[in-house]
């Protein structure tokens, strides 16, 4: 019997980085996400395909039940099939019985996004494995890839979120974030994938833990959700992008890039990559594409 499992992908709005260090964050799911099927298979073992938004098959390949178990690695070349035999093998810690009673599966996964996009194809898949196996998500995450979170949470959310770590744990509250002013907001691809725990290590490397840069951002994040006119998101974003600046001793991204922009460019998630949301109050498509940026989605296309 075939089962089927789906999770959103993630937009970080607020909080990006210092929601490690427990700051209050806005975080969207998207329309886009990630489907598991688990059908079942033979030979102790898992025959793995993962199929791109295009249905081309970007990974392909089988992973013994013995592997996983014993959390085999393979050379360097084979990241892909090394970062499942690490997930699968945290999975077995907390629940033995899929191995233990299988003859074995074919799993296929299909993203209804690019998978260059950025939008959670890590976290998608660790929270559909995660149904899949009845455990934590959370858990999984932590004990597999790291990071604060709030991509499972999306996962798991088909409104946008308030997103906080209190003493380790996930807090999600879901929250009415509906601006009437969401035409004048874009979703601007950058034409390069942000490694997001590479980015996690940077942040730590610059940045020791202060409590005074977190109030700012919780006080930031609460008005962006609450500001009635777009020039007053605006100018939030705005002061968000400048305090992350300091933080991270890094140029903004309408400093790097957009610098001539009629409007505001406000940096998602890791810095430097992935997608940029855009406030306008015209159309900026051909200004992006002018740019070399052609991918360019309408906030109602991009979110739920």
């Amino acid at each position: 019997m075939k089962q089927t499992f789906y999770s959103n992908g993630k937009l970080l709005i607020t909080g990006e980085y210092v929601v490690l260090d427990g700051a209050l964050a806005l975080a969207l799911p998207t329309k886009f996400g990630q489907y598991l099927h688990v059908e079942k298979g033979n030979g102790k073992s898992i025959r793995w395909i993962s199929k791109d938004s295009d249905g081309s098959i970007w990974f392909s390949d089988t992973l013994a039940f013995e592997d996983i178990i014993e959390r085999k690695k393979f050379e360097k070349e084979a990241s892909v099939k090394n970062t499942l035999i690490e997930i699968l093998h945290e999975g077995y810690q907390k629940n033995r019985a899929f191995l233990d009673h299988s003859d074995g599966y074919t799993i296929t996964t299909e993203l209804t996004f690019p998978k260059f996009w950025g939008l959670g194809t890590s976290s998608t898949l660790i929270n559909n494995i995660a149904q899949w196996l009845n455990i934590d998500a959370f858990s999984l995450l932590h004990n597999s890839f790291g990071g604060s979170g709030y991509d499972i949470a999306c996962a798991q959310n088909n409104t946008p979120i308030l997103y906080q770590l209190e003493d380790g744990l996930p807090k999600v509250t879901p929250v009415a974030f509906n601006p009437s002013f969401k035409e004048n907001l874009y979703f601007v691809y950058l034409n390069q994938k942000q490694n997001s725990r590479a980015a996690i290590a940077g942040y730590y490397d610059k940045q020791p833990r202060i409590g005074a840069t977190l109030a700012k951002i919780n006080k930031l994040t609460h008005s962006v959700i609450t500001a009635p006119t777009v020039s007053e998101f605006a100018t939030l974003l705005e002061t968000h992008e400048t305090i992350m600046s300091d933080v991270l001793e890094m140029q903004t991204v309408k400093e790097n890039y957009f610098h001539d922009f009629k409007g505001v460019v406000k940096s998602l998630g890791a810095w430097g990559g992935d997608f940029v949301l855009a406030v306008s109050k015209e159309d900026p498509t051909a200004y992006f594409k002018a740019k070399g940026f052609t991918t360019i989605l309408p906030y109602a296309e991009m979110i739920k």
